[in-house]
């Protein structure tokens, strides 16, 4: 008879990797992706390094999971910013405003989700959750063009032009910390980003 998982079984497995997971985000907070080794993980979760490849197959498994495990915190941040404000420009400016002020405060973490030289199975994800940011940019634009609040345009270029002009726009301010005010910075973002969609202030 084929070996079932028993619950318990699948209980600790899960929280095993989940520990595997927070303990590799620490070490990319503190150092980028580059400090995140098996060895480097297993030693900060309290684990033999054998553990991790009973839950990831290699490395470059291991940092694409950690890379999710932390964009998806990144994403919902945003996603539930736009739920603030009355208008479509509010929504868009808390929006920013939450990616901008996330990133500089974590600016490790950040610079390594935006910038940092990655494994191509990262490069994946890095992609994939660009196009998530940029679905949420998408909703937005679209009400504030059917409010009247933006002139009319594509939605969908408009919205991956703002995360790259975003991403792009953070990736000095996150490896040069004490040239940057941040509230300057955060506010040029913003001005920035309502001129791009054609804002009618």
């Amino acid at each position: 008879m084929a070996y079932r998982e028993t619950e318990h079984t699948l209980a600790k497995k899960a929280d095993t990797r989940l520990r595997l997971l927070k303990a590799a985000r620490r070490l990319v907070q503190q150092g980028g992706f580059a400090a995140a080794s098996a060895s480097a993980v297993a030693k900060e979760s309290g684990v033999a390094s054998g553990t991790i490849y009973r839950h990831f197959p290699n490395k470059s498994e291991l940092v694409a999971e950690v890379f999710r495990y932390a964009t998806e915190r990144e994403v919902a941040a945003v996603a539930q910013a736009c739920d603030c404000g009355e208008t479509a420009a509010d929504k868009l400016t808390a929006a920013v405003e939450t990616f901008a002020q996330r990133a500089l405060l974590g600016r490790t973490l950040a610079y390594a989700l935006i910038a940092e030289p990655v494994d191509p199975r990262v490069e994946q994800e890095r992609l994939r959750y660009r196009f998530a940011y940029a679905e949420i940019f998408e909703d937005v634009i679209a009400l504030g063009i059917q409010r009247g609040e933006f002139v009319a345009q594509n939605c969908q270029i408009t919205a991956a032009a703002l995360v790259g002009l975003l991403a792009e726009s953070l990736v000095g301010p996150l490896k040069k910390e004490h040239e940057y005010e941040h509230d300057d910075l955060i506010h040029s973002l913003t001005a920035l980003v309502l001129r791009a969609v054609g804002f009618k202030s």
